[in-house]
Formats: C-alpha cells, sequence, structure tokens
C-alpha cells in the first residue's frame, strides 16, 4: 500500500502567519518531542516513520509550496508537484497516474489523506488495515471516520448503513455522506451514529484508473499534466466518494482534529505568549503569536487571539477569528515571508504594497538568510536589478562566470541579464534590494543544478541558465 499526503490550502483561516504558499500545515508552532516547535507536516511525518510508514509514502502539493515543502523535511519524502491548484479529485488522479506510470503491472491499495491532521500515532497505525477491509468487504472504497465530540458544522460526515449484523466487524457500510450542515442536522446525523469525515480514502489503483477514463482523463501522467491548466476545479467527495454505491467506513476512536482555526489551534500551544509580548494572567484563554521584531502586550482582554506578522495583524475573539477570510486579505499581496529549500526571506519594505501587475514598477526590501552547506538557485532577470549587502557569514557568489569570495560586509550589484548565485559556508545574512518591473516575481532555473554544476558551467564559459 502506498500513503499519499495532499497538500494544499489557501491560507485564509489563519491569517496573517498563513498564506497561499504557506498554509496552517507548515506553521512551526506546535510542542515537538525534543523541546522545540514543529510544525503539522513536520509531527505527521515523525508520526508515519513512528508507524513503519514513511518509506511508503509520497506527498502531492502544489508548485508553489515545493521549497517550503523541502525545507521542513528535506528528502524525507518523494514531493509529487501540481503546476495548478485543481482539487482533491484532480490531485489524486495525477498521483494515481505517476504510481501507475512507475509500476503499471500491479493493482496496489492507495491511501490518500490530508497533509494535517492532528492526531495520534494510533490514528496511522489503523491504515494498514484498509487493504483487508477492502476485500473482505468487497468494497471499491474505505473510508476512515471519528465519532462526534458534539454537533459541528465545520466537518462532513459519514452516515452507516444500518445493518443486522451483530458480528465484531471493523467496519461498516456506508449508506450516504453530509457536507457541512447545519447544527439542528448535524444533530440529527450524531443520533443516526455517524461520524466525521476524516477525508481518508482507500481503494485500489484501478479503481480510479477506471473513474478516470470514464471522465475522458488520460491516465499517463505526462498527458494529464499537459492538461492540467485546463482541468476544472473538482472535489474526490463529490466526483467518486459520494457516487460510490460499495464503500465502507473504518471507524477511528482516538483523538483527531482539524486545526483550521485559531480556537482550535490555540488549545495545543505551549504558552498563552508566542513571540515577543506577553499576555496577562486576567486576560484568560487568550493567545498571542507574533512574528514581528517589536512586542505586543496584552492585559485584561479574554477569549481573543492576537496574531502579528509582516503581512498583518489579526486582533478577533476567537469564536469569530475565522470570519477574516471573509476580507480576502491575502488577495493581491505577494506574501512576505517564504521558507525555501536554502532558507528563508523576510520582507522589511514593499512598495507599491499592492501588485497590480507583472510590470508594475518598484522596489522589494527584504533579509534572507541561507543556511550554512546550502545556496540559492542560479538566476537572472530581465526587468530588475538588485543590490545585495551582506550581514553576517561567508560564502561564495558566482556573476557572470566569475567565483569571487564573500564575507560581512561586502556589496554585491547585479545588473539586469546578469546572471548570479550564491553559496553559505558559515550562514549567510543579507539585506537584498529589488528594483525594477518584476520584483515580485522569482525566477526558477530549468533544472535543479548543484553548485558543483553551476561553478563547472561558468568555469567552461557556459550559462547554467
Amino acid at each position: 500500500m502506498k500513503i499519499i499526503l495532499l497538500s494544499g490550502g489557501s491560507g485564509k483561516r489563519l491569517w496573517p502567519l498563513s498564506n497561499e504558499v504557506r498554509s496552517k500545515a507548515f506553521l512551526k508552532l506546535l510542542p515537538a518531542a525534543d523541546g522545540g516547535m514543529e510544525s503539522m507536516i513536520q509531527r505527521v511525518c515523525r508520526q508515519l516513520s513512528d508507524a513503519g510508514l514513511l518509506s511508503s509514502t509520497l506527498i502531492v502539493t502544489h508548485s508553489s509550496q515545493l521549497e517550503i515543502m523541502q525545507s521542513q523535511i528535506g528528502s524525507l519524502v518523494p514531493i509529487l508537484t501540481e503546476p495548478h491548484k485543481r482539487g482533491t479529485f484532480t490531485a489524486i488522479a495525477l498521483a494515481t497516474a505517476y504510481l501507475h506510470g512507475q509500476e503499471p503491472f500491479t493493482d496496489e491499495v492507495l491511501c490518500f489523506l490530508p497533509v494535517d491532521p492532528f492526531v495520534q500515532t494510533e490514528f496511522f497505525e489503523l491504515l494498514p488495515s484498509l487493504p483487508a477491509v477492502l476485500k473482505q468487504s468487497d468494497s471499491d472504497l474505505a473510508l476512515l471516520g471519528t465519532r462526534p465530540h458534539f454537533a459541528s458544522t465545520q466537518y462532513g460526515y459519514i452516515v452507516p448503513a444500518l445493518t443486522t449484523d451483530t458480528g465484531a466487524s471493523s467496519y461498516l457500510p456506508v449508506s450516504r455522506f453530509a457536507e457541512k450542515p447545519d447544527l439542528a442536522t448535524a444533530e440529527q446525523l450524531i443520533g443516526q451514529k455517524a461520524f466525521w469525515n476524516c477525508g481518508v480514502f482507500a481503494f485500489h489503483r484501478s479503481f480510479m484508473l477506471e473513474a478516470m477514463r470514464k471522465r475522458g482523463l488520460p491516465t499517463s501522467y505526462k498527458d494529464l499534466i499537459r492538461l492540467y491548466d485546463k482541468l476544472p476545479v473538482a472535489s474526490f467527495d463529490e466526483e467518486i466518494a459520494e457516487k460510490t454505491h460499495h464503500s465502507v467506513v473504518v471507524p477511528y476512536d482516538g483523538m483527531w482534529e482539524d486545526l483550521g482555526s485559531w480556537g482550535a489551534l490555540t488549545t495545543h500551544l505551549a504558552q498563552p505568549a508566542n513571540g515577543l509580548g506577553s499576555v496577562s494572567d486576567d486576560s484568560v484563554n487568550t493567545h498571542l503569536v507574533n512574528e514581528l521584531q517589536i512586542p505586543v502586550h496584552i492585559i485584561e482582554v479574554p477569549d481573543i487571539i492576537v496574531a502579528a506578522n509582516a503581512e498583518g495583524i489579526l486582533v478577533a475573539s476567537k469564536q469569530s477569528s475565522s470570519r477574516i477570510k471573509e476580507l480576502k486579505p491575502n488577495e493581491g499581496f505577494p506574501p512576505m515571508y517564504e521558507e525555501k529549500s536554502w532558507g528563508s526571506y523576510r520582507v522589511l519594505d514593499l512598495h507599491p504594497r499592492k501588485a497590480e501587475g507583472l510590470l508594475t514598477e518598484g522596489t522589494v526590501t527584504r533579509k534572507v538568510r541561507l543556511e550554512a552547506g546550502k545556496h540559492m538557485p542560479y538566476q537572472k532577470h530581465a526587468r530588475r536589478k538588485e543590490v545585495w549587502t551582506l550581514l553576517s557569514g561567508s560564502g561564495e557568489f558566482v556573476l557572470n562566470g566569475m567565483l569571487i569570495p564573500v564575507q560581512a560586509g561586502d556589496v554585491l550589484l547585479i545588473a539586469p541579464e546578469t546572471g548570479c548565485a550564491i553559496k553559505a559556508e558559515q550562514p549567510i545574512e543579507l539585506i537584498q534590494v529589488l528594483i525594477g518591473t518584476d520584483v515580485n516575481q522569482e525566477e526558477v532555473p530549468p533544472f535543479p543544478a548543484t553548485w558543483e554544476e553551476i561553478v563547472r558551467a561558468c568555469r567552461n564559459g557556459q550559462d547554467p541558465y
């Protein structure tokens, strides 16, 4: 069996810390076993490893999240990227086509689940039972459902079919699904012994391949990628799960939470104040999450979340904090913080603040951290110049084929159409000023060149780009 984690999310409900690239799965806010902090994706990978499943795991994510994913989990898990966000059905189709191309003559069970469930390791230890459940039940689809603790309007429900079987079966036939009902309906569903839908889908590869053929989709990975921008957004629940007549649900009785709101996430933070600042003792059930370099102090204000970083500042009651998504706070704004495979950067100043188009004249000033032994990709920009000032660290800098040693205090000038790259021998921090008409656009090299390949190409008089 293969485990496939689906990563995506638009970063709306946990603004300002989350955005289109840095969704909730990447927020390093959860206490880790080593005493530090970890993100949801790091926690899930650790639990999959504990359950002995990490070596059989694959991740599907949007191409914009590739670098932050690599930054947080390294090479632990293979990563498959979508060129466009097209919903869970299309992401599952892409992974199925990819795995079919790798091993075309097997019909293994594929198990898909979200990248960020907040569960105990026992949840993942239940997954290896799903192939046997599919075989014993002679079903097309197996799902995991957890017993509701209360009537929620935020989760989907799986309603089991009434059965006279009194045996100790590990699964139940599915009658129907109910997607995020109103409160009265949710209470009725609980009375019908419905489960919260954990978003776990298991099936044989041939089941999905046949569903793709029926919808006129190619089963070749390369052919599907070529069509991706033309495909409609589609949900696996709507396209497949709700239309499959032979499906079963496996009950899961352990802890399961969706930490998709500030109210839910803050219950798992180690302390009320996270970052510079404080929360007074009489500010009951109030949390501060501050990524700014200036302190925030909260005095005698209960039941609120204050979250602050370069994207903005949120002050809201925990009960209503999710209403921030109605304001569409990220719309039209580039991310102010990004994690990359080589390090990270934080935007210090941006003008104009809102990007109206690719050719908007402007400047961006950002603080960049480059980890030791890592390097930025070789890049070249047609419509902007850059000024880099090294604040600390040392390394090597490639500029138009020349290899130059650099250290703290050096100022590097990069003209338009000039190829450059930098590698850190010791961790480097630098201030990067971008001036021109494509300051919000990242250039990506056509191949993931190593530093040795970049240096070799330059010494041979070739352009690595």
